[in-house]
């Protein structure tokens, strides 16, 4: 049923407050923010138009030929699944029992705008049932080595652009081999996906068989849905923590006030009012556009559109313990001066145990290689030298995955053109594996004095490491 009141959801949200069912909570207001930026992306979203896969094309090589099959086993990767670029990024709402999971997708899902005229909302559990009994039907169909999630995702993407599933979780290996491509194949057909967890998308099938395979579905989760935390921490700050994650995609509407929102929990607003800060750096005077306490925020241009050294950046990590840098670029071979000040940038931030948040035009895994650099490269390498076993052997796990996420193998970077040596090459894999690293909750939350980590002692703790690494730089 369409929205009858054609409330949206912040508009909900007062009226229940203005009632009495629900209490004006910031930290709550600022979730209901978070589906209000969806539901007004969803305001102006047409979804595509569902086109099934051809049966024959989802047919593996020993079902085709002999010569198919020999092929085949010379190109061990799948074609990759295209997602729109304009896909509304989807949300993942996550918290303990009595978080308000059920409360806030009841609230989106019934203010959804008018012209969304297609919708579902499912039970997890339920769906991924759903999905094993057509896999199962469909291999009856046309054999056990039938590909049949494209066709399946093309299905389940005929009920409704807007796809809600209520206590995403994973417990079960056969759920989790199957569900990273599902879930792509949903996207590609414009679904927009929303759901509700326990879990954050990190802790997902935590210590389960065959784990390893499950993380690229793990880097779809955090690229392609704003993950949002609903439990309320407790700090001495006594200022609600950003519901979301620190790092955002793309630059929509909601990447200012994402920005502005860690800006105010990570400066001092009330004692140190956001002002322009100027430090005398090597004989230079270095501008910090906006400073709070001890947060600085800047746009990429004016952290990186000028030339800066390692020297500058450590010298800003000694005035500041938190950075919020905006308008981030995704960055090619043409503009490898910036990439490599963002690196140095990002080194810099890492050693010194700061916080970071970014607003990026592209996902973590494109930030330093374009898409069509890396196609481009595959094509090239695929034509000389068909992939090796053990390419990824020289890089740590978190990297590993995020180049299978992108697509990327070792031996493809090593002789492309797209890095100029092995110092570039791992340069941007460290880049990479250290933003994921700064990007989890434990170094997020490190050093906030929150209850759950100790409080005081969590702080002081936090601000020694901080003050040995001030004196190791003296």
């Amino acid at each position: 049923m369409a929205n009858p009141r054609n409330r949206d959801p912040l508009d909900e949200y007062d009226a229940r407050v203005d009632v009495g069912q629900l209490q004006n909570d910031d930290h709550q207001r600022g979730i209901v923010q978070s589906l209000q930026h969806l539901h007004d992306e969803l305001k102006e979203y047409q979804a595509p138009q569902i086109v099934h896969p051809d049966v024959e094309s989802l047919q593996t090589a020993s079902q085709s030929s002999f010569l198919g099959a020999l092929l085949r086993r010379r190109g061990s990767r799948r074609s990759r699944t295209n997602i729109p670029k304009n896909l509304p990024k989807g949300l993942y709402l996550f918290g303990d029992v009595g978080s308000g999971k059920t409360m806030l997708m009841d609230m989106f899902y019934d203010t959804l705008p008018r012209n969304i005229t297609s919708k579902t909302r499912i039970h997890f559990h339920n769906f991924i049932q759903d999905v094993h009994r057509r896999l199962h039907t469909m291999k009856q169909q046309h054999g056990t080595d039938f590909d049949a999630i494209p066709f399946i995702g093309a299905d389940i993407a005929e009920n409704g652009s807007i796809l809600c599933f209520d206590e995403f979780q994973v417990t079960d290996v056969a759920d989790a081999m199957i569900l990273r491509r599902l879930l792509e194949s949903l996207m590609s057909h414009g679904v927009v996906l929303v759901a509700t967890s326990n879990r954050h998308p990190d802790d997902l099938y935590k210590n389960g068989i065959q784990r390893d395979s499950f993380i690229p579905c793990i880097n779809l989760l955090k690229s392609s849905l704003h993950v949002i935390n609903l439990d309320s921490p407790t700090d001495y700050r006594k200022i609600p923590r950003p519901p979301s994650g620190v790092y955002h995609f793309p630059l929509d509407k909601a990447a200012a006030s994402h920005a502005n929102s860690w800006f105010k929990f990570l400066g001092d607003f009330e004692n140190d009012p956001p002002r322009t800060a100027t430090h005398r750096i090597w004989g230079r005077d270095v501008v910090v556009p906006r400073a709070s306490g001890k947060a600085a925020m800047f746009e990429f241009a004016e952290l990186c559109g000028r030339p800066t050294s390692a020297a500058d950046y450590l010298e800003l990590m000694r005035w500041y313990e938190a950075f919020i840098i905006t308008e981030i670029p995704g960055m090619t071979h043409k503009s490898r001066d910036l990439a490599r000040r963002f690196i140095t940038f990002i080194d810099a931030v890492y050693e010194s145990r700061a916080k970071l948040v970014l607003t990026t035009a592209v996902p973590l895994t494109e930030l330093f290689v374009s898409r069509t650099e890396v196609d481009d490269a595959m094509n090239e390498e695929q034509k000389n030298n068909p992939p090796e076993s053990g390419e990824h052997q020289d890089v740590d796990d978190t990297m590993r995955h995020l180049m299978d996420d992108l697509g990327i193998n070792m031996q493809v970077l090593k002789n492309s053109s797209i890095f100029t040596g092995d110092e570039e090459r791992f340069a941007f894999a460290r880049a990479l594996s250290r933003l994921s690293e700064m990007g989890s909750q434990q170094w997020i939350e490190r050093g906030l004095g929150l209850e759950k980590d100790g409080g005081k002692e969590d702080m002081e703790s936090w601000q020694k490491v901080r003050s040995r690494w001030r004196e190791d730089m003296l």
